[in-house]
């Protein structure tokens, strides 16, 4: 078990639980970020920011800060 900002390119994961309170929280969780969803990681950026995701159908590009936040499993 770790976070989303451990995971390597290529690899699917699912969230187990969303760190942090407030508006921080509920705007991950409007992204669509929400537990037990599956999360794939297309891409890095070269210096590991920002992360690319495909979530729900969709992609998704996370900052690194915000991927500290998303325990995975």
């Amino acid at each position: 078990m770790g976070t989303l900002k451990e995971v390597k390119c290529g690899e699917t994961v699912t969230v187990s639980k969303i760190n942090g309170n407030g508006a921080i929280k509920r705007r991950i969780m409007d992204m669509g970020i929400t537990k037990g969803v599956e999360v794939f990681v297309r891409k890095v950026a070269p210096l590991g920011d920002p992360v690319e995701i495909t979530i729900r159908g969709y992609e998704l590009s996370l900052r690194k800060a915000d991927a500290e936040m998303i325990e995975i499993q």
